[in-house]
């Protein structure tokens, strides 16, 4: 089936989106239901922000329990669309990774890489078998395309994020499932900061309509906001 084929259709109902609380999480999860979908979103704290039209739940995905607990209250659902979004970065963008903290760099890698693909791993049950999971990687996960430096434990967090959820796909080849490791640029948030390229509004709308076509094309892929390819 094309990619044009599949977001004709298979489209997406049931929307969960970890990492909710602020954000390109609050963001997506807005813009799906804006877009008619039904959206789970999971927050950190209780006392988060939740997105206008958006079903929340708690959790924090670096706790295995939590994660659990959140499992077990979903049982019985399914989604089309399962997107992994929450993640940190905590070091100044030039400092270099040696002098990162050592909490720091446990509090990053915890997060964006082991909480990440716990999180797949535990949920992935609740996903549609012709539906989508979706990992918020990044650009700077490329090892290929860094050429500049900069954010040096946030780029290794992603590349090793990138490479968990690449074996995660070798393991499941039979799966008819779309998996999605997603680039969504550089975009002003609280973490890219004022000085990013790029506007929510010109990253989210786009990097959805990707997630879209990809509906119901199994096998891995890792794309910008555009559908474009990411290097490796």
């Amino acid at each position: 089936m094309s990619i044009e084929e599949a977001s004709i259709c298979f489209p997406i109902h049931d929307v969960l989106i970890v990492g909710v609380s602020r954000g390109l999480g609050h963001a997506i999860a807005e813009a799906y239901a804006n877009r008619g979908a039904r959206v789970v979103g999971t927050v950190r704290t209780p006392d988060s922000e939740p997105p206008s039209g958006v079903e929340t739940e708690r959790l924090d995905l670096t706790d295995p329990a939590q994660l659990a607990a959140l499992r077990a209250r979903l049982a019985g659902r399914r989604f089309d669309l399962l997107f992994v979004v929450a993640g940190v970065s905590l070091a100044p963008r030039w400092q270099a990774g040696a002098e990162t903290s050592d909490d720091d760099f446990d509090t990053v890698m915890r997060t964006n890489v082991l909480g990440v693909m716990r999180t797949v791993e535990v949920l992935q049950d609740l996903v549609d078998p012709a539906g989508t999971i979706a990992v918020m990687s990044s650009g700077q996960g490329s090892v290929a395309n860094n050429t500049s430096g900069g954010f040096e434990v946030y780029r290794a967090s992603k590349a090793a994020l990138n490479q968990l959820f690449r074996s995660y796909a070798a393991r499941h080849a039979d799966d008819a499932r779309s998996l999605l490791l997603l680039a969504p640029g550089w975009v002003q948030t609280g973490m890219g900061g004022p000085g990013a390229p790029l506007t929510i509004d010109e990253s989210v709308p786009a990097l959805l309509d990707t997630i879209d076509r990809r509906r119901g094309v199994a096998g891995l892929a890792y794309l910008d906001r555009n559908g474009d390819t990411v290097a490796w």
